[in-house]
């Protein structure tokens, strides 16, 4: 896939602005014009973004019904009531169970948690769930990551004498449901000053609130930081204010000092002794958590992520790797036939949306192959498979364009659905679909901007390779975590030429290490181009090209940095950037 690049050049005033805030900073001003770009144009907020404090995390008690929600919690406990920690089966619902019900665990031992089944049960608040609470006496029920259009079942809880505190992040309907109370930063009702947390993070949110209301020092939340990491990460929530808190502190508490579920994962993973990113979340960790819930049931990777025992952690980790590795087969298949409809369908090729279903696919995985098509095609996607006399499905969208919108316009065919801007689920009549499709691709083409439908490749600055060295790359470390709304910083470097070592390299020679020289400094760099041996021969003609990249550390040689080199094009004219 090639980019459309998009630059925009530091106006002079920029300019001017950057070289004062790298004078106050000491800084380069290639630096001072990245944090300008980000929105940062003064010392304490440079400070703030290079350091985020515990500290300035933001009171939990401007949460709308948070006192209400920490209140049914102390009651519940000095009734001696049972409680139930009730999640999604993704990752950010399965982390913000265990956040939950470790923290509380240390202070109350007549509580218990469930994830529901996929295939047995669907997303959400279920009957077998609410059913299973009955039986074993649950009077609260703590809900992450989901619940706020559990309307009907948390009636049926109601009239059962089950109590719900829901802790969710996805976009509420005009109706919520009868809940003690609704913690979620997205209720048109909420002045919570950050509405973009993810499930995991109103989950430790709420465990906030409840140890400053009790006396718990906040140094007991520390060590449960590094499933806020995973979970942002995974979620793809932006990475900025509280959010940025949360992932910085939740890192550097998974690399130094991880929960036995975690570590275990890591162990796993491969990532042992090597300093763990947001990439290794989202690529590596992330996956695993997920696919326990969907081959099988997350309720394993809660009992993993909660696992106190290192032994019993890495054989559940073992067993969790497997399921990966069965899902990314069944992903594989999936996205292969996916593709193939999509080539035979000619009316596809000229619409701005894609919406496909198979009856046989596997429910886990349409949300993987929903985002896979997403990346190839550029378009927001829906992809259903059959459930009955259903169509379950999930949607996943392009940047800019909110997708929950568009399955919202077409609530009157739904029989469920949530989610937010730029992902989705759904539920109709299997018979529905057709029409399903009509409205959704008409919607789409009505919204959707051109530009939102080409692959853009944002530049931040262009560098002679005189600029890169291991100092940059350290000072452009302090940037991260990255993330949306904090993406790594992308450069360009406009007529380099290969300096006549440069060769394809992977298992199916898919990929190209360089050696390259710029026409203006003369300076050499590696750089390491994956998935793009169809540029060799460009390459290798001794023509110049422009390159846009990120700066990496060289993992065989420290002291180097490397260039992942995210696009390559024949050289025109820096007027084209």
């Amino acid at each position: 896939m090639h980019f459309k690049w998009k630059y925009d050049a530091p106006t002079p005033q920029q300019s001017q602005q950057a070289k004062e805030l790298g004078d106050k900073l000491s800084m380069s001003p290639i630096l001072a014009q990245l944090l300008i770009k980000r929105g940062i144009t003064t010392e304490s907020a440079a400070k703030r973004f290079f350091r985020p404090q515990l500290a300035d995390l933001i009171n939990p008690f401007l949460m709308k019904d948070m006192d209400v929600a920490v209140d049914r919690l102390n009651d519940a406990m000095g009734r001696k009531e049972r409680i139930l920690v009730y999640g999604d089966y993704d990752v950010d619902g399965c982390t913000a169970v265990a956040l939950v019900y470790k923290f509380l665990q240390q202070f109350y031992s007549n509580i218990d948690y469930y994830i529901p089944d996929r295939y047995d049960e669907g997303y959400g608040v279920s009957q077998k769930g609410i059913d299973y609470a009955k039986q074993t006496g649950v009077k609260l029920i703590i809900i992450l990551d989901c619940g706020i259009k559990a309307v009907k079942e948390i009636e049926y809880a109601k009239s059962l004498g089950i109590d719900f505190i829901i802790c969710d992040h996805h976009v509420p309907d005009e109706v919520m449901p009868p809940a003690v109370a609704i913690l979620n930063p997205k209720r048109t009702d909420d002045s919570y000053p950050f509405k973009q947390l993810c499930g995991c993070g109103v989950g430790f949110k709420f465990m906030q609130a409840f140890a400053k209301n009790n006396g718990i020092p906040f140094s007991r939340l520390i060590p449960l930081l590094d499933f806020c990491a995973v979970s942002i990460a995974a979620d793809i929530v932006p990475v900025t204010d509280e959010n940025r808190i949360l992932a910085f502190h939740g890192l550097k508490q998974l690399n130094q000092n991880p929960s036995v579920g975690l570590k275990a994962i890591i162990d796993i993973c491969g990532l042992n002794g090597r300093e763990i990113s947001m990439s290794d979340i989202i690529f590596k960790i992330g996956p695993r958590i997920n696919a326990s819930g969907r081959m099988e049931n997350g309720k394993e990777s809660v009992d993993l992520l909660v696992e106190k025992d290192f032994s019993l952690a890495l054989k559940a980790a073992r067993h969790i790797n497997e399921y990966n590795e069965q899902r990314k087969d069944i992903d594989k298949q999936m996205t292969e036939e996916a593709n193939l409809i999509v080539s035979k369908l000619e009316s596809q090729k000229h619409q701005s949306s894609i919406v496909l279903y198979d009856e046989n696919w596997k429910k886990g995985v349409i949300g993987i192959v929903a985002s896979r098509l997403t990346e190839i095609y550029f378009r927001p996607t829906v992809v259903l498979t059959r459930d009955g006399d259903l169509a379950t499905g999930s949607a996943r969208s392009v940047m800019g364009f909110d997708v929950y919108a568009a399955i919202k316009n077409c609530r009157d065919l739904l029989l469920n659905f949530g989610g937010h801007s730029y992902a989705a689920g759904l539920t109709l009549r299997w018979d529905d679909i057709r029409e399903f499709r009509q409205r959704f691709q008409h919607y789409v083409e009505e919204h959707i901007q051109p530009e939102q439908t080409e692959p853009i490749l944002n530049i931040d600055a262009v560098l002679d390779f005189k600029d890169i060295s291991k100092r940059l790359h350290n000072d452009l470390k302090r940037f991260s975590p990255f993330g949306p709304g904090n993406t790594k910083p992308v450069f360009c470097t406009t007529g380099v030429y290969d300096y006549g070592t440069s060769k394809v390299v992977g298992r199916q020679q898919e990929h190209i290490k360089l050696e390259l020289v710029d026409s203006k400094s003369g300076t050499v760099v590696n750089g390491i181009a994956f998935g793009q041996s169809a540029s060799a021969r460009y390459i290798k003609s001794r023509r110049s090209f422009d390159i846009a990249y990120t700066i990496e550390g060289n993992i065989f040689k420290r002291n180097q940095v490397q260039l992942q080199i995210e696009d390559i094009r024949p050289t025109e004219s820096e007027d084209e950037l």
